[in-house]
């Protein structure tokens, strides 16, 4: 499986990777436990997600740095949408009252609602911007990053925006990456559209390729 790219967790903490002087034990051990966490989400591993992610919170609370603890609560609820897990951001929503404009606009942003575009991480500004379904769905093709595409993707469905191009690619992108959770999530989507549509055969189709990911037997 490929690793998830440093891109969002780097500056979420560790601000000038690789620039001196040495970064603090704390930072880097704070990274590498929501590298896992993450890591461990979308493969569908919970138990360990809850450890890692919990490792990554208690050092960089440790630190008194609110903003940060904020910052991690929302990748993992980036994770989450990734998934299309339609749960609340518990862990920000309690540190609501300490968050930025930014954090308040992506929050929102990941649960389908409106936000200011010019607020949000760079890779999702321009699907928010996009003036129609289509449009954003050629804007999350263009994201490089495998996980940032999937977020992107999360939030337009939550915001009943998905086109049937957009689901087929997050299930690409899942299948491409190894990533069970979202995989088996954007492929359910598949199955019901096409059952609605009355595609009987395709909708088998990929019925068999759920039971495939969750190691079921061939019907």
């Amino acid at each position: 499986m490929k690793p998830i790219s440093l891109t969002i967790l780097c500056a979420a903490l560790l601000a000038g990777c690789g620039s001196s002087p040495p970064v603090p034990d704390w930072k880097m051990n704070a990274q590498g436990s929501l590298e896992r966490a993450t890591n461990a989400y979308l493969s569908g591993k919970e138990l360990v997600e809850k450890t890692e992610f919990g490792r990554a919170r208690e050092q960089i609370a440790g630190t008194g740095k609110i903003d940060l603890v904020i910052r991690a609560e929302l990748i993992r609820c980036a994770a989450r949408t990734a998934a299309l897990a339609f749960e609340d951001c518990a862990g920000f929503d309690a540190l609501r009252a300490d968050a930025t404009a930014a954090d308040l606009a992506y929050a929102a942003y990941l649960a389908g609602q409106p936000a200011q575009a010019a607020l949000l991480p760079e890779p999702q500004r321009s699907v928010q911007a996009a003036g129609s379904d289509q449009a954003a769905a050629s804007a999350v093709k263009t994201i490089a990053d495998p996980l940032s595409q999937l977020v992107a993707a999360g939030a337009l469905f939550k915001a009943n925006r998905a086109t049937p191009e957009l689901v087929a690619q997050a299930v690409d992108t899942a299948s491409n990456q190894g990533w069970r959770r979202p995989l088996l999530a954007w492929l359910n989507v598949q199955a019901l559209r096409a059952e609605k549509a009355g595609a009987a055969d395709e909708a088998a189709r990929i019925r068999r390729r759920i039971a495939l990911v969750q190691g079921q037997p061939a019907s």
